[in-house]
């Protein structure tokens, strides 16, 4: 009897990745793969799913394969992702043994480890398989990929590709099929979903495709970017019970002058028009969002203008991160760097105010039922994410894991207020 082959497979980065991930899961499995997610089990075949958003998440695929290699000298490690793109020789030098570029995520690995190639459609795609999760409780989908806005700071346009969408079709027969095995939650994730278009049928005509799916469970919209002068996505969602009341929209700066030099195309008064539209049409919508600090230009005036603009606005979470030159990037040949302890000085500003925001949008959502998937467990309790992205706690064997169930929130069962 043949020995069974064991692969693992580690994701870093954002939501698309990590649906990717699913699909590399899939194909995998159908190579007779045994895939283990117990990094004390021995496997043939470690793939890591790399990151290069910015340098830190490039440096750190690099220091994750450099500790695969340590730790598991026998197996064959491929490199894979957006890392690749921008680096591939030191991926390999960090110990990989085979890197995949993001088209080669397409992969037939029933030759492994030769892993050859077989691409499979371009343009508008199709995946020609069905996302896998065996140790997940929500199913990421991807639905769209790559980017066509080239905005100054961002290398996604390079290591992505244009936009393009993958097959309706296909795209709801995988919903289907992950909502057919019970999960609760699906994530409909790309770089930019809102670009979605598919023989004449955008990302709102998507969502109503997969929400009419007999079963119950809910949607969750990822890496959504509409202009702000569009409000379809928060009407869908006023009207679409099934939609998770949540948006995660990346102003990525607070100053006009600053948004034109990150070819950004909307002004900040525009997207704060657009949030509170969204708020109106949605009560108890978390909105969160992306922010760059220290952007090349960035002036201490151009700081407190988007700081008050942030207070204003007030989002549920705010995902803040120093201004990362990408090289290839139009922003990385910019003058006038801000000095890195400017940088530390106003990262530290916005974690204050990204704290007291998320309190206050944890504090008005108290007293209130929310839907609340549970996830997991630990000390006595157990721990999920209501609709609009709350994390909830209540007592072990007071609800079932993997099920929608109306929780009401309190500051004691709120896990913000814990963190803050």
């Amino acid at each position: 009897m043949a020995s069974t082959k064991r692969a693992r497979i580690v994701t870093l980065g954002c939501r698309l990745n990590h649906a990717d991930s699913a699909l590399l899961t899939a194909r995998l499995e159908k190579a007779g793969y045994e895939l283990c997610d117990d990094p004390g089990v021995p496997v043939e075949l470690l793939l890591v799913n790399t990151c290069a958003v910015t340098a830190e998440a490039e440096a750190k695929s690099r220091r994750q394969i450099l500790r695969l290699r340590r730790e598991n000298p026998g197996a064959m490690i491929v490199a894979a992702g957006c890392a690749v793109e921008v680096n591939p020789e030191a991926l390999l030098r960090a110990g990989a043994d085979q890197v995949l570029t993001n088209p080669d995520k397409k992969h037939d690995f029933s030759s492994a480890p030769g892993l050859k190639s077989r691409e499979i459609g371009d343009g508008n795609f199709a995946e020609r398989t069905f996302s896998s999760f065996p140790f997940r409780s929500r199913a990421f989908i991807k639905v769209q990929e790559g980017c066509d806005n080239f905005c100054t700071y961002c290398i996604v346009p390079v290591v992505r590709g244009a936009s393009r969408s993958r097959d309706f079709a296909e795209a709801v027969a995988d919903c289907r099929k992950n909502v057919e095995e019970g999960f609760p939650e699906i994530v409909l994730t790309g770089v930019n979903t809102c670009n979605y278009l598919d023989q004449g049928r955008d990302f709102s005509d998507l969502i109503k495709a997969v929400a009419a799916l007999p079963g119950e469970f809910r949607i969750r919209l990822s890496s959504t970017e509409p202009h702000p002068g569009d409000m379809r996505l928060p009407q869908l969602m006023a009207e679409e019970k099934k939609l998770c009341r949540f948006l995660h929209l990346s102003i990525q700066h607070g100053s006009d002058r600053i948004l034109q030099k990150m070819n950004r195309h909307y002004t900040a008064g525009e997207f704060a028009d657009f949030v509170f539209q969204a708020r109106k049409l949605v009560p108890g919508i978390h909105i969160g969002t992306d922010f760059i600090v220290g952007f090349p230009g960035e002036s201490e005036k151009d700081f407190l203008e988007a700081m008050e603009l942030l207070k204003k606005i007030s989002f549920a979470n705010i995902h803040g991160f120093p201004y990362s030159p990408r090289p290839g990037t139009p922003a990385a040949a910019m003058p006038d760097r801000v000095h890195p302890d400017a940088v530390k000085e106003r990262m530290q500003e916005l974690r204050r105010i990204t704290a007291e925001s998320a309190q206050k949008f944890a504090a008005s959502q108290c007293g209130k039922v929310l839907p609340v998937i549970f996830e997991r467990a630990s000390g006595g309790r157990l721990y999920g994410w209501s609709d609009n992205y709350l994390e909830i706690s209540v007592p072990e064997g007071s609800a079932e894991c993997g099920k929608i169930v109306d929780v009401l929130a309190e500051k004691e069962n709120i896990r913000q207020y814990e963190l803050l």
